[in-house]
């Protein structure tokens, strides 16, 4: 035993040695009774509603966190209290703690703000005016006042004068967080002047972006893509290339269809007595035919010859525009208060394009589709009956039908 003991006495750093490494041990002992204990806590004052503070509470990381800082001020007091630790040691684990303790009040004011940041993407507002980029701004900041003062304090330094000596450094951070500096810029101007926000359809075909923005962080844009990718874009990319943003066509509550049907332009012709008389049992076309015929019939009475060339006449292709016109005013799914045009374009080697220019009055994608083919497959399968042909390329079939024909007439 005497050897024992004098051996315990001959070495103090040992004795120090083993005596820290109980401390340490008990510590984190300590620290983790703790974060049992704060987990169970935190979660019933959480179940009251206090807004964003309720989110806070529950965050995974906070009973953590919090369980340190007990431990780490045991550890300080109890370290100090040992004698044959050395003054040096002791101002070392002295600044090694509040540098801990530095780190820790950081990430608790990170989950904070995180907290917050969910909470308010909850409501309306966050559509339009998203903080994500700049919750971001600031825990960077956070942790950049966190580290500065970390080093400064393991290093023993005023932070001023450590700061001071990163002027020369200014240039390569400059370079190395140049896109994040950029983005960090461009999401402010994106989300204060309002030109992109969460739930956007935008397209930007240079980057074959086409979907709905789902998330706008500090220096990137999320896109959901149609076919179900995503596209994350850097945010300065929106200030510096265009992009077409389909929110104002969601806001007015129409989408514009502009498609055009070729006629033939052979079968265009005037329309006889007979085919008056057929017109004018449509019921689209009841009202327009009268009006036509006694306009026509006044023009004639003041003609001075029955040559048919100096008289006005009625032509299939203008009774089928009528009709389009007609159909498409008594379409519930047509919107009336917008651009309503059925025009002539100007004649091509593919026919003249007969060219729908109408808002539908539903902006979902599917809806509208729907809306659309109903207008022209009731269009394309009516146009015969005005002797009109819609202009198609030859085809295989045609060329055999033609080949056919030639055979049976030899």
């Amino acid at each position: 035993m005497q050897i024992l003991e004098q051996f315990w006495l001959q070495y103090a750093w040992l004795r120090a040695s083993l005596w820290l490494i109980a401390l340490i041990i008990g510590s984190i002992a300590l620290g983790h009774i703790l974060r049992r204990f704060l987990e169970v806590f935190l979660k019933r004052i959480a179940t009251y509603e206090m807004g964003w503070i309720s989110d806070f509470l529950r965050a995974k990381q906070l009973a953590f966190v919090f369980s340190w800082f007990l431990p780490l001020l045991i550890f300080h007091e109890v370290e100090l209290a040992i004698e044959d630790i050395p003054d040096e040691i002791d101002r070392l684990i002295h600044r090694v703690v509040l540098s801990i303790c530095i780190l820790l009040g950081a990430k608790i004011i990170s989950i904070a703000l995180e907290a917050f940041d969910q909470a308010y993407a909850q409501k309306t507002a966050s559509i339009s005016r998203p903080i994500k980029g700049y919750i971001q701004s600031i825990r960077i900041l956070i942790y950049g006042i966190a580290l500065v003062l970390v080093i400064s304090i393991l290093i023993n330094q005023s932070p001023v004068l450590f700061l001071s000596s990163l002027g020369a450094l200014t240039a390569v951070f400059m370079l190395v967080f140049k896109d994040s500096l950029l983005s960090l810029v461009a999401g402010i101007q994106l989300t204060t002047n309002r030109l992109i926000q969460v739930g956007d359809w935008i397209e930007m075909t240079k980057f074959n972006a086409n979907g709905t923005v789902i998330e706008i962080a500090l220096n990137t844009v999320k896109v959901q893509n149609f076919d179900k990718t995503i596209s994350v874009l850097p945010a300065h990319i929106f200030l510096e290339n265009s992009f077409i943003n389909w929110r104002g066509m969601s806001e007015s509550g129409g989408r514009r269809i502009k498609r055009s049907i070729n006629i033939d332009m052979t079968s265009i012709r005037f329309l006889n007595n007979d085919d008056i008389s057929r017109f004018k049992k449509f019921s689209l076309l009841e009202q327009y035919m009268t009006e036509k015929i006694q306009s026509l019939s006044t023009d004639s009475a003041q003609a001075s010859d029955d040559l048919p060339e100096n008289h006005r006449r009625l032509t299939n292709i203008g009774t089928f525009r009528a009709y389009v016109v007609n159909y498409l005013n008594q379409s519930s799914k047509i919107r009336k208060d917008m651009t309503f045009i059925v025009r002539q374009l100007q004649p091509t080697a593919q026919g003249l394009p007969l060219e729908v220019y109408v808002f539908a009055d539903e902006t979902q994608w599917a809806e509208y589709e729907g809306i659309q083919a109903d207008v022209f497959d009731h269009l394309l399968a009516i146009v015969n009956s005005f002797d009109l042909r819609v202009y198609q390329e030859p085809s295989g079939h045609d060329l055999q039908r033609v080949l056919v024909k030639s055979s049976e007439s030899n």
